[in-house]
């Protein structure tokens, strides 16, 4: 080894800077820490991957059974009965297409003709045209 081509140094004593202060040994670590070479992959690819259902079109007949159970809660709430709901719709998704299909058991503030809108007791307002099931519940 001592015939190598740095072997003088090898007994020199290590440099210690002077103006510099030493680093902790968190510091010396986090250097070789990984990093995110790729900002917002993660996030994109999680977005890919999660699933959104279409929105189903219902029939003339079911339309019609929607309509009636309308009618029925309308003419509940002129009544001033305080009615409780379980509601099926379509919820949107904000960022792709397609949606989530929601249950709601709650209990119903107004219905909204012009509108055409449910308001219900949580504060979401769901459109006629969102609704798949309806099922008007003694309250």
């Amino acid at each position: 080894m001592k015939n190598s081509k740095y072997a003088d140094m090898l007994e020199l004593p290590h440099h210690v800077s002077a103006t510099r202060p030493r680093m902790s040994m968190m510091e010396r670590a986090a250097q070789f820490s990984p990093f995110a070479a790729l900002t917002g992959f993660e996030e994109a690819v999680a977005e890919t991957a999660r699933l959104t259902e279409p929105r189903v079109e219902l029939d003339e007949h079911r339309k019609a059974e929607l309509n009636e159970q309308l009618e029925i809660l309308r003419d509940r709430l002129q009544k001033g009965a305080g009615l409780t709901v379980r509601v099926r719709y379509f919820s949107p998704d904000g960022r792709k297409e397609g949606g989530a299909y929601v249950t709601q058991e709650t209990g119903v503030r107004r219905l909204d003709p012009l509108r055409r809108s449910l308001l219900l007791m949580t504060g979401a307002e769901i459109l006629f045209e969102d609704i798949a099931d309806l099922e008007v519940l003694e309250g």
